[in-house]
């Protein structure tokens, strides 16, 4: 049982620097993310995790689940020399009876929306036994979510489980790293071409301001492509709304589009996109896609030696995708 609610708990340790498509709000919430030291990061998480259980009942007890709350800041291309970190909070709600994981789950969501945060994606599917939901708060840009860790399929039984995580903040540089393994990070020895997927990953990460949670799959690979060595990078987002959908792909078309990329949009139903493009320097390839659950999910491709892609190679990967 552990072990599963710690596998579902993977994504809770995922980015800050979100957005909900508000505009100028979203500008002065980076802004009073980026004057906050670790001290104010945590203490505002651990307010926004007491609004949500304060006054539920039964009173949970809070197993927090994880590392250490303050690690490098997953955005980060090495966040170990840039010193930018975050907090993450996660906590299971515990010594309560299985069958109350719904009850206490809705009292956190209750408590947030009253509070005046607000979702990025629909409200959970509260029909279902175990449902779960994303929120973040539209002042300072943290990011949360609530969800239940089945105990018995069958009964419906389970258990809630909370998580805060904060914008990235300037920290101290040398900080070692507790992120979550997904981390963005270029550690010494990092070949030539890992170092250049997880660098376009990042920014690729920055241009779509939506948070990252760690899936089955992701992360970093190599393969052999006929006489080529490829590099893969791949990562997804959590899910959104069908509109902050539209707008996450938009903002990442037109960010890799202001740094050269050669960009192309494929249409896809339901009026999404998904983009296909190619550095115009080291011929890496990358994929942007929208997921049937809202998730956007983000594949870079590199080859070991620079250059070595031809120039058609973005049709074939178009091909391969209308195929």
């Amino acid at each position: 049982m552990t072990a599963t609610i710690l596998l579902m708990m993977a994504g809770a340790a995922a980015c800050g620097n979100g957005d909900s498509g508000s505009g100028k709000s979203d500008k002065t919430a980076q802004n009073r993310a980026g004057n906050m030291d670790e001290q104010q990061a945590t203490k505002r998480a651990e307010e926004i995790i007491h609004q949500a259980v304060d006054g539920m009942l039964p009173k949970p007890k809070l197993k927090r689940i994880g590392p250490m709350p303050v690690g490098p800041c997953l955005a980060d291309d090495n966040s170990g020399s840039s010193g930018r970190k975050q907090v993450a909070l996660t906590y299971q709600l515990t010594d309560v009876p299985g069958s109350e994981a719904k009850r206490l789950l809705r009292h956190a969501r209750d408590a947030w929306v009253k509070a005046g945060y607000t979702f990025t994606s629909p409200d959970a599917d509260w029909s279902v036994p175990f449902p779960k939901f994303f929120m973040r708060t539209p002042t300072d840009d943290f990011w949360m979510d609530g969800l239940i860790g089945p105990t018995n399929k069958e009964t419906g039984e389970g258990i809630a489980a909370i998580s805060v995580t904060s914008p990235c903040f300037a920290g101290g540089a040398g900080t070692p790293s507790e992120a979550n393994p997904a981390a963005y990070q270029t550690p010494p020895g990092t070949s030539d071409a890992e170092r250049r997927v997880l660098g376009h990953s990042s920014r690729i990460y920055e241009a779509l301001r939506v948070r990252h949670q760690p899936q089955a799959g992701d992360g970093v690979s190599r393969v052999e492509d006929g006489t080529d060595l490829l590099t893969h990078h791949t990562w997804s987002t959590v899910p959104l709304s069908r509109e902050a959908l539209k707008g996450a792909i938009r903002r990442g078309r037109d960010g890799l589009g202001l740094e050269g990329w050669a960009v192309r949009s494929l249409p896809l139903e339901n009026d999404q996109e998904m983009i296909v493009a190619r550095h115009p320097a080291d011929g890496s390839l990358a994929r942007v896609v929208p997921s049937a659950d809202g998730s956007i999910r983000v594949a870079i491709t590199a080859v070991d030696h620079e250059g070595a892609w031809s120039a058609g190679r973005l049709d074939d990967i178009e091909g391969e995708v209308g195929a």
